[in-house]
């Protein structure tokens, strides 16, 4: 037998394909966990390209999405029946989950091999957990299948209290291990340079930008009325990297405000710099958009251990966020606890600026004033934006590919070694 063929073997398992944060993680682990264990990969079905390829094998339970409810139950309990069969047949040691429906197929498929659920994301805040059916999975399906597993990983050390305090998991079973980013591959490719349109965009004045998925969960509306609102103290463009559902609403709001706004599915707009809002959709390397722009802005709702803001931070660029759970603050303010109250003033942290949400309707007119003085400062003030970016940039160093998987390599070895229930 070859020593590769002596590793463990590991299962990782997520329900689709595609382009996110959660599939970006998902190639990252496969990538690095495939250093030390046999890596295969497990998908739902293969309706989504592979937009991040690792390289290792792939197999698709071949079930489905979609349809009645019936279909949909009838489709669950076959995804489990399958992982079962796929778990044995592989002769799995540990299988590690991602995403909530990946876990809970983890979790009842579970058989001799170590299970691991890797927790993304606040659960309690996540907006898109609502209704009948939000009710059920957070009192009855998590709080039940999460007994299961051998071991849960949170991205953030605030994720810990949601597990214990609302699922009722218990806190050894519980481990905190951030998300990682290619530090050096971000930084490379943030100094390739742009195409000259946008360059004359940049040109023209200070830009901040954001990145991420056009969704609830990014909350990037109340970004634009920030926006409106610094445009009456300074020139300034605003720079969105990304696409999603909300695209049209966004676009919408946007001109509501009276913003002149580019769009890059437009095929008859021209990038010129006569907008003051550039939606330049999803880009191949969004990090040389990134890197010459003044600031980074990040409105979001909720959290886990964002890689959108990880990266900028890599990227060098001074960095404002809400006070979101979770992440931010772990991020730009590790010594310090997630505050009781939530913020109603700006904070200035050593490695960033932590802001108020913007999802409380009884305070968002203050929290949006704040935010445009905020960023008004900021934007006056070069030798500010200097100290933050380099000191995030010194920051993102502790999130590097190597640093992380240690972690995860101790974690799943301790787990190896101990005897199957």
């Amino acid at each position: 037998m070859t020593d590769f063929d002596s590793r463990p073997r590991l299962l990782i398992v997520i329900p689709n394909r595609g382009m996110g944060g959660a599939q970006r993680a998902f190639h990252d682990h496969s990538v690095e966990l495939g250093k030390y264990y046999q890596v295969t990969e497990v998908i739902f079905n293969e309706d989504e390209a592979d937009m991040y390829p690792s390289g290792n094998p792939v197999r698709s339970l071949g079930v489905p999405g979609g349809g009645s409810p019936i279909a949909k139950i009838q489709n669950f309990w076959l995804r489990v029946k399958r992982l079962r069969e796929l778990k044995v047949e592989l002769k799995c040691d540990i299988a590690v989950s991602h995403l909530e429906g990946a876990d809970y197929v983890n979790l009842l498929s579970k058989g001799r091999e170590k299970a691991v659920v890797l927790i993304q994301g606040s659960k309690v805040h996540d907006r898109n957990i609502s209704g009948t059916v939000g009710w059920l999975r957070k009192t009855i399906l998590m709080p039940w299948l999460y007994q299961r597993a051998d071991k849960m990983v949170t991205v953030s050390r605030d994720i810990i209290p949601e597990m214990t305090d609302k699922f009722g998991v218990p806190r050894h079973k519980l481990s905190a291990i951030n998300n990682s980013f290619e530090v050096e591959s971000v930084r490379a490719r943030s100094m390739e340079p742009l195409d000259d349109a946008i360059v004359a965009v940049y040109a023209t004045g200070p830009i901040l930008v954001t990145s991420g998925r056009l969704a609830i969960q990014k909350n990037q509306a109340p970004l634009l009325d920030i926006f409106a609102g610094l445009l009456k103290r300074q020139s300034a463009k605003l720079v969105f990297i990304g696409d999603g559902e909300l695209r049209t609403s966004l676009v919408m709001h946007a001109f509501g405000l009276g913003l002149r706004v580019y769009q890059s599915w437009n095929e008859e707009e021209q990038l010129t710099p006569d907008y003051d809002v550039y939606f330049v959709g999803l880009q191949d390397n969004p990090f040389k958009y990134i890197q010459p722009a003044q600031l980074f802005v990040f409105p979001s709702g909720w959290e886990g251990f964002p890689l959108a803001l990880g990266e900028a931070m890599t990227c060098g660029v001074a960095c404002v966020t809400t006070d979101c759970p979770t992440g931010p603050r772990e991020m730009l303010a590790p010594d310090s606890n997630a505050p009781t109250v939530p913020l109603r003033k700006a904070e200035w942290t050593k490695f960033g600026v932590l802001m108020p949400m913007l999802t409380e309707p009884e305070s968002l007119s203050a929290d949006i004033a704040c935010w445009v003085n905020t960023l008004d400062q900021l934007l006056s003030d070069a030798n500010a934006r200097q100290r933050l970016g380099q000191a995030a940039q010194l920051r993102a160093n502790d999130f590097t590919h190597q640093r992380i998987f240690a972690q995860w390599k101790e974690l799943l070895d301790e787990l190896l070694s101990t005897e199957s229930r």
